[in-house]
């Protein structure tokens, strides 16, 4: 089944629109800002010229910790549902009869438990979020639930950027991560844009704990947005899942995420399928 480019675009915008909403104040989107290391640029900070890293060309700074605010989907999130209960994802027929197949005790008997814990839900588990460059062009994504690491890799905007292995990621649970900034405009204080990360090839796994299930060849395509205020600043992450094997259409979320002073209450711990 493949789907419309037009309808992607459509899907994606609401999404987008409907997580600024959500914003407590309608003001609160001016002051998207940050720095990320120095270094500017113009336009997306990827034109003609610009060799800089991803992490010199950054519009705003997304270092530090964060945890997630769980604003919607509280029961498929915060606990595991029971199997079979995922209305608001379009599953096919084989989605759905793979999903009602969940079997969680398999799954963590064959070394699976990471399974929800992939590129397809890991930005939705009620967690901790710990981002750092781990070089100029590589930003790091660490989870404390599940124990997971993220990387995005950045090219110079000539050249596909070098996919360095994973180490805390043996079994691939979160594909290959290419980032760009987007829509960087502006200079010192009054820059802004946003991250985006378009990751493939990860193991398969489960868009929900019930084991709502992504395939190797599914495509996620995230939007990181980022709001200051004086005292606190909010991440937003808009994710759109494609996998024409088990999805009618593509899936859009958003998960929200606050920024925190420091590592208190930073607790490591391993996947469950349960």
């Amino acid at each position: 089944m493949n789907y419309g480019t037009g309808a992607k675009h459509i899907v994606f915008a609401l999404c987008v629109a409907a997580g600024l909403l959500l914003l407590p104040n309608p003001n609160f989107v001016h002051a998207q800002r940050g720095g990320g290391g120095g270094g500017g640029g113009r336009g997306n900070g990827r034109g003609a010229g610009s060799a800089q890293t991803g992490q010199a060309g950054a519009p705003v700074d997304l270092t530090g910790y964060w945890v997630a605010l769980v604003t919607e989907d509280w029961r498929w999130r915060m606990v595991t549902p029971k199997k079979g209960d995922f209305p608001s994802i379009p599953l096919n027929n084989l989605g759905r009869d793979v999903a009602n197949a969940w079997d969680p005790a398999k799954d963590q008997a064959n070394g699976d438990a990471c399974k929800s814990y992939g590129a397809g839900n890991v930005m939705r588990l009620p967690a901790r979020f710990h981002i750092t460059w781990a070089d100029p062009n590589t930003l790091k994504v660490e989870v404390d639930n599940g124990t997971q690491a993220r990387l995005f890799h950045f090219g110079d905007g000539q050249t596909i950027p070098e996919m360095k292995p994973n180490p805390d990621d043996p079994k691939n649970w979160q594909g290959n991560s290419i980032a760009s900034w987007e829509g960087a405009t502006g200079r010192g204080a009054d820059r802004f844009g946003e991250l985006k990360v378009v990751t493939t090839g990860a193991r398969p796994g489960y868009l929900q704990k019930n084991g709502v299930p992504y395939s190797a060849n599914a495509v996620f395509t995230e939007y990181f947005s980022k709001y200051d205020e004086t005292d606190w600043s909010l991440l937003v992450v808009s994710t759109l899942t494609e996998d024409p094997m088990y999805l009618q259409q593509p899936h859009i979320r958003s998960s929200h995420y606050k920024k925190l002073p420091d590592s208190t209450g930073w607790n490591p711990t391993p996947c469950s399928a349960q």
